[in-house]
C-alpha cells in the first residue's frame, strides 16, 4: 500500500486543526468585545418638587355638639317621627307622647285660674269700699299668682309630651320604639353635629413651639380612601400633662358634603413648614448606616471590582493565544511562531454605582428631601442595593439608553475560506493517489506542497490503472 494516503490523511487533519484554532480566537473575540455584565438595578431620578414639614399622627373624629335627648315626663310613646341618619333642626318635634292626662291637668288649672280671677275683681271692689281687711285682700291676690303659676306649669307639661330636638345635627342613634313607656329622664334619642367635626390629637411637647391655632391639617379617612380633607388646628392646650408628657392639639374640619361623620378614624399631618423647589429622592434609595444617610448614584466610569460574572474586566481570556503567566506563547503560537500576545486592550468607561453621603431635609410620605451631596436629574439606585458596593459596574433594567449590560445582539463570526486541499473533488484527490512520484512525506512544511503536488494531475487518464489499486485490497 502507498504512502499517499497517510500523507493526504495528516494534511487533511492539519487543516482541521487550524480551522479549530481559528474558530476559537473568533468566540474569544467575541467575548472581548462583549460589554461586561454588571448587577441588575432599578433607580428614580433625583427631581426638584414641592415638600411640606409636618407632624403626623391618627385620631377619631368627634363631633363638636353631641346631645342625648331624654323624656321631660313619663308616658307611651305614640308615634316616631324620625328616624336614625335624618338631619334635625332645633325646635323639631321627634316623637309625641301619651298627652291625654297633661291636657286634662292644663284643662282644670285653667278652671281654678277663672274662678280666682273673679273672686280677685270681687275683693278689689270690696276692698275699695273697705269692706274688706287687707289680710283677706293680699290673700285673694296671693292665691291668684299660685293659680297662675300652676297653669304656666300645666301647659308645660302638655309641651313635653312632644319630644323636640334641642341641637341641629343628625339623628344618629334611636333608643326606644314606638309603644314603649317612656319613664322620666330616660334617653329616646342621640344627636350629633357634624359641622364641624373634631380631631383630638395628644403631641408630644417638643413640638410645643411648632404648634399654633391656625396652621393647615390635611387628613386621610380609611372609610374614604383616596379622599383628602383640609382642615385647621383650632385650638392648643397650654398645659402638658405631667403623666404622659403630652399636650392636646385640636383640630378642625368642616365637610359641606356631609362625608366626614363622628367617630372615623383619620390619619392626620399638621403642616408647619413648606418648601416650593426641593430636591427630592424616593425614600426607598436611602442607606443609614453609623447613623449617616447614604445611596448609591448611578455613573459612567471604570469598574473597581468584578460584577460576579466569573470573567475578567474584558470579559475572558483565550487560553490558545494568549501567554501563560509565565509568559510562554500558547498552542496557537507554538504553531505558527508567534512569541508574543497581542497587548490587553485599556479598559472601556460603562456604568457603575458610586456611593455617597447626603444631607437630609423634610421627609414627606416617601419622598425625602436632599440638602447637600446629590444634583437634579441624577439617578439613584432604589432596587437592588444590597449586592452593590462601591465602584461596582450595574445594568440598570429601567433605563435601557444608560445600561450597557443589556443584552444585545453577538455579532455572528465571519465564515473563514476552505483550504484549498478540502476544496479539491474526489477525482482529483484519487488522481493524486495514483500519482507515481508524490510528495517525500518528509517534509510537513506548509500545506501548500501537496496542492503543489497534486497540480500536474489535472488529465483523467491516470485515473484507469487507480482502480485496480483501490481493488486489490478487496482481492
Amino acid at each position: 500500500m502507498s504512502a499517499a494516503p497517510l500523507v493526504l490523511f495528516r494534511v487533511t487533519a492539519l487543516a482541521a486543526l487550524i480551522l479549530t484554532l481559528v474558530a476559537c480566537g473568533d468566540r474569544n473575540a467575541d467575548d472581548e468585545t462583549a460589554p461586561v455584565s454588571g448587577v441588575p438595578v432599578e433607580t428614580a431620578l433625583a427631581v426638584r418638587e414641592a415638600i411640606a414639614a409636618s407632624y403626623s399622627g391618627t385620631a377619631a373624629l368627634e363631633a363638636e355638639r353631641e346631645s342625648e335627648v331624654a323624656a321631660k315626663t313619663s308616658g307611651v310613646l305614640l308615634k316616631l317621627l324620625t328616624e336614625e341618619g335624618q338631619s334635625v333642626t332645633q325646635g323639631q318635634v321627634l316623637a309625641q307622647l301619651d298627652s291625654d292626662r297633661a291636657a286634662v291637668e292644663l284643662k282644670r288649672a285653667e278652671a281654678n285660674l277663672s274662678r280666682l280671677q273673679n273672686n280677685f275683681k270681687r275683693g278689689e271692689e270690696l276692698f275699695k269700699q273697705n269692706l274688706i281687711s287687707n289680710d283677706n285682700f293680699d290673700q285673694l291676690k296671693a292665691d291668684l299668682a299660685t293659680q297662675r303659676a300652676g297653669f304656666e306649669l300645666a301647659k308645660l307639661e302638655l309641651s313635653y309630651t312632644r319630644i323636640t330636638a334641642p341641637i341641629d345635627g343628625v339623628i344618629t342613634r334611636r333608643l326606644v320604639k314606638e309603644g314603649n313607656l317612656i319613664q322620666l329622664n330616660q334617653t329616646l334619642f342621640r344627636i350629633d353635629d357634624f359641622d364641624p367635626l373634631l380631631a383630638v390629637l395628644n403631641v408630644p411637647e417638643r413640638e410645643l413651639a411648632i404648634m399654633r391655632p391656625g396652621l393647615p391639617v390635611r387628613m386621610l379617612v380609611d372609610a374614604l380612601p383616596g379622599r383628602i380633607f383640609e382642615g385647621a388646628v383650632a385650638r392648643v392646650s397650654p398645659v402638658v400633662e405631667s403623666g404622659t408628657g403630652t399636650f392636646r392639639v385640636t383640630a378642625e374640619f368642616r365637610d359641606p358634603q356631609a362625608r366626614l361623620t363622628s367617630g372615623m378614624f383619620g390619619r392626620l399631618q399638621i403642616v408647619y413648614d413648606t418648601r416650593s423647589d426641593a430636591l427630592t429622592i424616593p425614600r426607598e434609595a436611602l442607606i443609614e448606616e453609623d447613623g449617616e444617610a447614604l445611596v448609591y448614584v448611578i455613573e459612567r466610569g471604570i469598574p473597581t471590582e468584578s460584577s460576579g460574572n466569573g470573567r475578567g474586566r474584558n470579559g475572558g481570556s483565550d487560553s490558545a493565544t494568549a501567554p501563560s503567566d509565565g509568559g510562554s506563547p500558547g498552542l496557537f503560537g507554538r504553531l505558527f511562531g508567534r512569541e508574543e500576545a497581542a497587548p490587553e486592550a485599556p479598559p472601556e468607561q460603562t456604568t457603575i454605582a458610586k456611593r455617597r453621603q447626603l444631607q437630609l431635609g423634610f421627609t414627606q410620605g416617601d419622598r425625602v428631601e436632599v440638602l447637600d451631596g446629590l444634583k437634579s436629574g441624577e439617578r439613584v439606585v432604589t432596587v437592588g442595593r444590597a449586592a452593590l458596593r462601591d465602584g461596582v459596574a450595574v445594568q440598570v433594567l429601567d433605563d435601557e439608553s444608560s445600561a450597557p449590560g443589556l443584552a444585545q445582539p453577538r455579532p455572528q463570526p465571519t465564515p473563514q475560506p476552505a483550504s484549498p486541499e478540502l476544496a479539491q473533488p474526489a477525482s482529483d484527490q484519487l488522481s493524486a493517489d495514483a500519482e507515481p512520484a508524490p510528495a517525500p512525506p518528509a517534509e510537513p512544511a506548509p500545506p501548500a506542497e501537496p496542492a503543489a503536488s497534486a497540480e500536474p494531475a489535472p488529465p483523467a487518464e491516470p485515473a484507469p490503472p487507480a482502480q485496480p489499486k483501490t481493488a486489490e485490497p478487496a482481492q
